[in-house]
């Protein structure tokens, strides 16, 4: 899959790309504070400590800020996710699944803005191009095949889909439900991606 990226323009010097994580930390402060409708690119360089021109030399309006801060979290929890795979039991895609849905419910109760954009499902619809669940199926799916040692098809892209889409939405039940997540309704997300994954991956 091509590198997606809503910069205008990607950092070259290291003290350009500092900038550009200031920009998206305050971005993501914001987001927690105040919500996505009263975002503003004037209050993220504010808090971000940087002239108003420098968020516009890497993005044209405060969506296109939001959907980079929701790829450099995909980023992060790709990493993290690939990580902790490296010290699991290797091939068993149980535990893969434990890595990835226990990565994915740390980020939603630590990171910050996460629950407004997190990997750009939350962003309004009509502002993002590949919808977000695509590229987290797309990204575990290179993961996910090296760490069960098959190559990377359309077959797992589709089951890893499928699996990403339902816990999605139940996930985001059960933070409705409780500020860190109703622990019943994540067990049953837990139980019910077992029983579709060991249809398809056993």
């Amino acid at each position: 899959m091509p590198h997606v990226t809503s910069l205008r323009r990607a950092p070259v010097q290291r003290r350009s790309a500092e900038r550009l994580a200031r920009i998206l930390d305050a971005c993501a402060a914001l987001l927690d504070e105040v919500g996505y409708d009263a975002l503003t690119t004037r209050a993220v360089a504010e808090r971000a400590g940087v002239p108003i021109g420098s968020v516009y030399r890497f993005f044209g309006n405060k969506r296109q800020m939001a959907d980079a801060l929701a790829q450099r979290n995909l980023r992060h929890y790709a990493e993290h996710v690939t990580a902790r795979l490296k010290e699991a039991p290797p091939g068993d895609w149980r535990a893969a699944m434990d890595v990835i849905l226990d990565e994915y419910l740390g980020m939603k109760r630590t990171a910050p803005g996460f629950a407004l954009v997190d990997f750009g499902n939350q962003i309004p619809v009509g502002t993002r191009g590949t919808a977000p669940n695509t590229r987290v199926a797309d990204r575990l799916g290179g993961i996910v095949a090296g760490y069960l040692g098959r190559t990377p098809d359309d077959d797992l892209r589709r089951v890893l889909l499928v699996a990403v889409e339902s816990a999605d939405t139940l996930i985001q039940l059960a933070f409705r439900a409780d500020q860190d997540g109703d622990p019943a309704i994540i067990h049953e997300t837990r139980e019910l991606l077992r029983a579709y994954l060991g249809r398809v991956l056993d």
